[in-house]
């Protein structure tokens, strides 16, 4: 090998992979002090490109679990109300009963009423009741059949692919059918409003059975979004997260690489002092 002074390729070599270790010392930091794998697109674009995906569906995940949230929220109000329905339907029912006694005058039979006539009312004023400004129920039989008075809830995040309907409940039948012409001032009143009160009742109970399945059914598509949550946030951080005792043992192997380094290229700018002797 010849001696020359202008070229020292040891310096130079040396020069170039202190460099890069350097450069990966930097990462290597970087990637502690973040707790990411991919701090740019330039350590893993394609990884990068997958956990992007991976991150926006479990936000849209995240959206679409509170919506059913919601629903089962819009659910149980709505059955609340039907609770206290049914609640009210019982003591019409005992009020009617009541009137059929025969030892009861017109008289008595005309106080039942008030009470009768004030809890038809109430019944009237429950049709009304709202979740957030939407209606609980829906009066007209007409949208019931034509499915109109159903809302659609989306339980999964890519779309309209999987979803579940749940229903504005009808309970203007009580009144539309049955409550409106019925009046328990006389025997054969109260006899009707007996026979009514029953068939409301059996009305609602089939309406409270439909709204407990719509329940159990949106519980359930709850439950498939968080594993659904659970599972894309495992996969995306095998892409994007930074295994720590790894990466520990990478920095301290870029630190030992740096300070040799560092020495070999010191060693290398003097090797070329020997040549002084030469000149002497």
């Amino acid at each position: 090998m010849s001696v020359v002074i202008n070229t020292n390729s040891a310096a130079t070599s040396a020069a170039y992979n202190l460099s890069n270790t350097n450069v990966n010392l930097q990462k290597s930091l970087s990637r502690l002090s973040s707790g990411y794998r991919i701090n740019n697109s330039s350590d893993d674009a394609g990884g990068l490109a997958v956990s992007m995906k991976m991150s926006a569906a479990i936000r849209r995940t995240d959206a679409t679990s509170a919506n059913v949230g919601n629903a089962i929220s819009f659910l149980q109000t709505q059955d609340g109300v039907m609770k206290t329905a049914d609640k009210v339907l019982n003591r019409l029912s005992e009020l009617a009963t009541l009137s059929l006694d025969v030892t009861k005058t017109t008289d008595d039979r005309a106080l039942y009423n008030r009470e009768f006539s004030a809890l038809k009312d109430q019944l009237v004023a429950m049709e009304d009741e709202a979740f957030n400004g939407i209606s609980l129920f829906s009066v007209d039989p007409a949208l019931v059949t034509s499915g109109e008075a159903s809302l659609t809830v989306l339980t999964s995040e890519d779309g309209a692919t999987q979803s579940v309907d749940i229903s504005k409940a009808n309970i203007g039948f009580i009144n539309e059918t049955t409550l409106d012409l019925t009046d328990i001032t006389t025997y054969t009143g109260a006899e009707a409003a007996v026979a009514a009160v029953r068939t409301g009742i059996e009305n609602l109970a089939q309406l409270r059975a439909q709204n407990g399945a719509e329940q159990s059914r949106l519980s359930f598509s709850a439950d498939m979004l968080a594993v659904n949550k659970t599972n894309l946030e495992a996969a995306n951080s095998r892409i994007i997260d930074v295994d720590v005792a790894s990466e520990s043992t990478q920095l301290a192997r870029y630190n030992i690489l740096q300070q040799a380094g560092t020495a070999m290229l010191a060693q290398a700018n003097q090797a070329t002092q020997s040549i002084l002797r030469l000149l002497q």
